[in-house]
């Protein structure tokens, strides 16, 4: 089996049965522009740390799987943008074997997070189906790996430039469950509801983790999506971004971009057509997600306070 790289914090904190939360690279390298990316990325470790967790941001470096990273590797991957690959499950096994540098998507994260015995994740929005994926099939390999995968992702539900009905629709079939975090309409990433009903509710962090238990009982595979609701002074209204997400698919559609380059683009050009109020928007839900999953992983871990 690969090797993989663990910093001295989070294999304490595994050996010693501490709860653990893993974040993921791509979010840094793709996702923000540098340097509000670094930034973020360490707001959001001090968070976890804080609430008596501790973090462990995924990526490859040189090859090898790197489970938690120092101040070096997140400016790495922050500063490095045009030189870092964006890695899901299918690029894994090609950047470690070329030992390039990668930032690992959900669901390569999770795939990873596993292997290090880590069972909480916590990302910004979830990969899903795709606009018009009846002919392109663009689905995210997101939701293949929470029907694989035993981790927990914590996220603001599926972002808002995909189709959530048909997003909600796979990842039933696949036998995922989907929980929403105090709220019974799914969370559409930028605002609070979608108009689609979560399938399953919870309303606190010891509900998850006893959820989370009983599937293991039960020997059901795969991991467990939880919608966090972006905070109420954070969101953006719907009246405002739906029209947004629809110029920057048109532009998206004009420039013949697609595959694994959609999502990057789409999100930075909502970011230009916002004046900076979508990223402001992304930040807050990161740090609202790592908040729950610090609480998450020490329910689950049997940590109280």
């Amino acid at each position: 089996m690969t090797d993989l790289r663990l910093t001295d914090e989070v294999r304490t904190a595994l050996g010693d049965g501490a709860p653990v939360v893993a974040l993921e690279s791509t979010i840094i390298s793709h996702g923000m522009p540098y340097p509000d990316n670094v930034a973020m990325a360490r707001e959001v470790e001090a968070i976890i740390r804080d609430l008596g967790a501790t973090p462990a941001t995924i990526a490859v470096l040189a090859g090898v799987p790197h489970i938690g990273l120092d101040d070096a590797g997140l400016e790495l991957l922050g500063s490095g943008q045009q030189t870092i690959r964006k890695v899901s499950i299918r690029d894994l096994p090609y950047v470690v074997a070329r030992k390039e540098h990668g930032a690992t998507t959900v669901a390569a994260t999770m795939r990873l997070a596993a292997l290090a015995g880590i069972r909480v994740f916590t990302t910004g929005g979830l990969g899903g189906v795709h606009r018009g994926a009846a002919t392109t099939m663009d689905v995210s390999a997101d939701l293949t790996e929470l029907s694989l995968t035993a981790v927990t992702v914590i996220s603001a539900g599926v972002k808002s430039i995909l189709d959530i009905g048909l997003t909600l629709e796979k990842l039933e079939t696949l036998g995922v469950p989907v929980l929403g975090y105090g709220t019974d309409d799914f969370p559409a990433f930028y605002t609070r509801t979608s108009g689609y009903a979560v399938p399953l509710r919870v309303d606190s962090p010891e509900e998850i983790a006893a959820l989370m238990r009983a599937k293991d009982g039960l020997q059901i595979p795969g991991g467990i999506s939880v919608a966090n609701p972006i905070p109420v002074d954070d969101e953006i209204p719907h009246e405002r971004i739906d029209a947004i997400i629809e110029q920057a698919l048109g532009d998206l559609d004009s420039r013949g971009i697609t595959g694994k380059d959609a999502t990057p683009y789409l999100l930075g050009r909502i970011v230009e057509i916002t004046g900076g109020d979508s990223l402001r928007a992304n930040i807050a839900l990161v740090k609202n997600n790592a908040r729950l999953g610090a609480e998450v992983a020490k329910a689950f871990s049997g940590v109280v306070g």
